[in-house]
């Protein structure tokens, strides 16, 4: 399994959004998550299926799923262009970082009576805004079975965290390590305050604490990827 860790999905991404047209992307999440589930059962994706980014049909279920960017530089974002347009280096340099495959995992995208799938809560949800520590917070929170701002949309996909049995399973799962502590809490790129208020950027400070937490999360989730994988490509060779 030969994964590069330093690939820029938008280089092959033909002007669109990877997570929809970048076959490298797509290729890469079918490498690193066609694998044994904590149960021990093997979860096979399939990218050949029409009308789905990958699939999956077995007696575990039937899922639909795509691919999702789970680090963002708000580059494009409208109501943050106040901030965005004062410090475009250090912008750029979050979106290029952030446009590695240690950027980016699978949700299903299925959508389940006309309601919005995962990847369109996380961004529309006001007390989310596309934060994934914020995001994973809310995924631990649905394993404990406490709510949150997207309890009801993770419990549409119920059949799909299932699979990984608990909160520690899920973690391992999507080589996640590297955004929780000892004690399987979530490291916060900013101080959290338990969905109390709307996640913004008070000042370039800010932004740039928040970057700094964000960059440092894809580049050892890119290591942990790199090594998983260099794992997988001598076991294959035995």
């Amino acid at each position: 399994m030969t994964i590069d860790v330093t690939f820029n999905f938008y280089t092959d991404a033909n002007g669109g959004d990877p997570d929809k047209t970048s076959p490298t992307l797509r290729l890469y999440h079918k490498m690193l998550w066609s694998k044994s589930l904590p149960n021990g059962q093997y979860f096979e994706l399939d990218n050949k299926k029409s009308g789905a980014y990958l699939y999956h049909n077995s007696e575990l279920g039937e899922f639909k799923i795509g691919s999702d960017a789970i680090t963002h530089s708000y580059r494009n974002q409208a109501r943050k262009q106040w901030l965005i347009k004062q410090i475009p280096n250090e912008v750029i340099e979050l979106f290029d970082t952030g446009s590695t495959i240690g950027a980016y995992t699978l949700f299903p995208n299925k959508q389940i009576d006309g309601k919005n799938t995962i990847n369109q809560a996380r961004g529309v949800n006001s007390l989310i805004d596309d934060r994934f520590d914020l995001t994973l917070e809310c995924i631990r929170l649905f394993y404990s079975r406490q709510q949150s701002p997207l309890y009801d949309t993770f419990f549409r996909y119920k059949d799909f965290f299932d699979l990984f049995g608990n909160f520690k399973g899920y973690v391992e799962f999507f080589l996640l390590n590297d955004l929780i502590d000892e004690n399987e809490n979530i490291k916060f790129y900013l101080p959290f305050d338990n969905f109390k208020t709307r996640p913004t950027f008070a000042d370039i400070e800010e932004y740039l604490i928040y970057k700094k937490g964000v960059m440092e999360f894809i580049k050892a989730r890119n290591k942990r990827i790199e090594k998983y994988a260099q794992t997988m490509q001598h076991n294959s060779s035995r």
